[in-house]
């Protein structure tokens, strides 16, 4: 399915209730499947990535196959090399056999796990046979993937002895560690971390039902349709302002950018001042996946900027680097935009229009991975969409 998108008057005037966090959702399910006692999520993501997640951890197939959801694919291969005695395929789309793996893997060997490639070295599908893990010190590159991290992490209370990582090279999204850390302390489980190294010891997670807050990352498309808007009064619901979410930085970044953000009784306002200071450099080495937003926004904008941090992009749900680039190519011309089957893709781009009038938008149903209802909520935003 392919949508026309146009907005007839470039004023935002709306009311939107957000989809629930897919990152503290996802990592809420492997606490829940480890902690001895059943404890709640309630207003738990209903993406893709999510729902998949939870069908893979309630399944008894010997294979799973997870399809693009790459958090649920890293976050299944350290669960499912605990779960003593199951041996699992674990596999997924085409584009999930082209990223990387081997870090992940390597430190699980370590700790005692039995995987091994099915098909190329290095990559998935994997074959796992769960094992009881015993306690090591481990090295890990912090460069490729902080989910390679988070992995370890969530499963470390489970390990004999407990755990150490150290994380070399450049550590990015650190956020997202931060926020895995935070969610365990949640659940009873302590932890330190001192420089690069973080030492978990052995554990029970303690359970406590939770419920989950609004997706900031969800809440970037929001920004950049208010900075590109000739006017905008966009309200936000769900979103918490203490979050343990890293894309809350968007506050901060599209000051810059004209958008003033405001909560009010617990709802954020965002409304377009004009006001704007473009920096000439911007280091998303926390937030890699605000890269797209951003720079969609400031090429509506006629400004540019350079960006830093963002070595990882490459080997996300496509190369979004290259995939950015020539998309925003096609805007003097044809007009018509490919997704790659990444769902920022779709939603990076669909604001462009109250820039550059009507666009399409290929394979729209990307949006399902982390955003269901974004079509929906545009048009409520004014946007006029068709197939």
């Amino acid at each position: 399915m392919n949508y026309k998108i146009s907005h007839p008057t470039q004023v935002v005037e709306c009311e939107i209730t957000l989809p629930s966090s897919k990152s503290i959702s996802n990592r809420l399910l492997i606490i829940q499947a480890l902690c001895e006692e059943h404890f709640q999520i309630k207003n738990i993501s209903n993406s893709e990535d999510t729902i998949s997640l939870q069908k893979a951890l309630n399944s008894y197939d010997e294979v799973l196959d997870v399809g693009a959801a790459g958090t649920s694919f890293r976050f299944l291969t350290a669960f499912l090399s605990i779960a003593e005695k199951k041996e699992t395929l674990l596999t997924g789309s085409s584009r999930m056999k082209q990223r990387p793996i081997k870090e992940l893997v390597d430190a699980l060997r370590i700790l005692g796990s039995y995987i091994e490639y099915v098909e190329e070295e290095d990559f998935p599908p994997l074959k796992i046979i769960g094992q009881k893990l015993r306690g090591e010190k481990i090295q890990i590159d912090g460069s490729i993937s902080s989910q390679f991290v988070s992995a370890l992490l969530l499963i470390s209370p489970i390990i004999e002895n407990g755990i150490e990582i150290e994380i070399i090279g450049e550590l990015v999204s650190k956020p997202y560690i931060e926020m895995t850390l935070s969610l365990m302390e949640e659940y009873g489980v302590n932890h330190s971390w001192n420089n690069n190294v973080i030492k978990i010891q052995n554990q029970r997670y303690i359970p406590k039902d939770y419920v989950v807050d609004a997706d900031w990352s969800a809440a970037s498309f929001w920004f950049q349709i208010a900075s590109l808007s000739e006017r905008s009064n966009i309200k936000l619901n769900g979103l918490s302002n203490r979050s343990l979410q890293g894309d809350q930085l968007l506050t901060n970044l599209y000051t810059n950018l004209g958008v003033r953000s405001e909560f009010i009784d617990n709802t954020l306002h965002l409304t377009k001042n004009n006001n704007y200071s473009i920096p000439e450099t911007l280091n998303l080495i926390e937030t890699p996946d605000l890269y797209q937003p951003i720079k969609c926004t400031l090429f509506g904008l006629g400004t540019t900027a350079t960006f830093k941090g963002i070595s990882t992009i490459k080997d996300k749900e496509t190369n979004r680097l290259y995939a950015v680039e020539h998309e925003l190519e096609k805007l003097s011309s044809t007009k018509i935009i490919d997704t790659y089957n990444d769902h920022r893709m779709a939603m990076s781009f669909a604001p462009l229009s109250l820039v550059f009038g009507d666009l399409q938008i290929n394979n729209v149903c990307v949006v399902q991975k982390s955003y269901p209802n974004y079509w929906e909520d545009l048009k409520k935003a004014g946007f006029k969409i068709s197939p």
